[in-house]
């Protein structure tokens, strides 16, 4: 047996794993592909035609590297929030900045502390830095602040994630909630705050954005509310110096020149966002009227998916899933106990939401064994 280089320890020690497996997976396995693609929080309607047309114009320039600054991209997203430019950081989507975070605030062995069942990849980002992970249970569907906030007391841990509205149930605290938290938080913890749904919920979820609070990230991302997260592109804002330290470790090249263009013209075009953000919300009472119809229990959302209560455990939820998947429905389910009771319907095209509809009874009845 041929003698390879060793991994670093961390790197070893860790298992093999992914944190999602993606719907393309699922169809190469299933020999047939999904009929509605209801299950990745994606947004089917796509991004504005008038960021498709300008994504066309530069098509050609693509031979050429792209912007290592991120210029004229951090202008717009800084011009967007009312910031400095000093104060944007872009990234290849929020996951690739969830990295750096880890890798910029935890060492081997450091607590870090996130809700139980709360967004995976950041779990896995904690993992490939040997962070351990410090995991608090929701409370009423909802991420417990205190909980956290104890948690983070408890285990001295200098980073916490919270993601506001929450994924993977739709819920969301008020900013003025959202604002005590803040302020409760020891001086050496940052706190990630993961905005990826901020544009699609309520604007009082939201808190007013001060950049002067040296332990707060805010991230917010192209992926959602503006489709586009095929090209994988999210900023990060906060204090000065914070933003200043991602460039020490960030890819500088990492945010493809489409990418960065894309972002530019989805900002410009806020009517766009304002019309998905109706639609969004339509297809939210879509699924909810369905769930309804067939007994079930939709949790309120401030997302572009609903949390389904199929009011039994996390089995029969699985059944279901997995019912859904037969019929050629792609969607997904929590995995966390308590919260695995649920499935998770994206806001689909409505053709999409017209086949769940369909299939929904026979998938129902069948999990009951009917």
């Amino acid at each position: 047996m041929p003698k390879r280089p060793p991994l670093t320890p961390v790197v070893d020690a860790l298992p093999e794993t992914v944190p999602f497996v993606g719907p393309e997976a699922q169809e190469r396995e299933r020999g047939r592909p999904f009929r509605a693609r209801i299950g990745a929080n994606e947004l089917s309607f796509g991004p504005s035609p008038k960021v498709i047309a300008r994504m066309a114009e530069v098509a050609r320039d693509q031979w050429m590297y792209c912007d290592p600054d991120n210029f004229d991209l951090k202008v717009a997203t800084a011009a967007h929030l009312g910031v400095g430019v000093e104060n944007i950081v872009i990234g290849e989507g929020i996951d690739g900045l969830l990295g750096l975070v880890a890798r910029m605030y935890v060492g081997p062995g450091d607590a870090v502390v996130t809700s139980l069942g709360a967004y995976p990849t950041f779990n896995f980002h904690v993992a490939s830095v040997g962070g351990r992970l410090v995991t608090v249970p929701y409370e009423q569907d909802r991420e417990s602040l205190e909980g956290l906030l104890d948690a983070v007391r408890r285990e001295k841990a200098p980073l916490v994630y919270l993601s506001n509205p929450d994924n993977p149930m739709g819920s969301w605290w008020e900013a003025d909630e959202i604002d005590r938290f803040i302020a409760a938080l020891p001086e050496t913890t940052m706190l990630v705050l993961d905005e990826a749904y901020g544009e699609l919920g309520p604007a009082s979820a939201l808190p007013a954005i001060d950049v002067s609070r040296p332990n707060l990230i805010r991230m917010r991302t192209f992926s959602k509310a503006y489709g586009l997260a095929g090209i994988r592109c999210g900023y990060a804002f906060g204090e000065a110096q914070v933003i200043r330290d991602f460039e020490k470790i960030r890819n500088h090249y990492g945010v493809s020149r489409m990418a960065q263009v894309a972002g530019e013209a989805a900002l410009a075009d806020q009517a766009w966002l304002a019309e998905v953000v109706a639609k969004v919300a339509a297809g939210r009472q879509r699924i909810a009227s369905i769930a309804n119809e067939n007994g079930l229990k939709p949790l309120a959302s401030g997302t572009n998916f609903v949390t389904i209560d199929c009011g039994g455990d996390g089995a029969f939820a699985a059944r279901v899933m997995q019912g859904m998947l037969s019929r050629d429905v792609f969607i997904r389910k929590p995995m966390a106990p308590v919260l695995d009771r649920c499935i998770r319907v994206s806001v689909g095209l409505d053709h999409e939401l017209d086949i769940f509809a369909e299939e929904l009874p026979g998938v129902l009845a069948a999990a009951r064994g009917n």
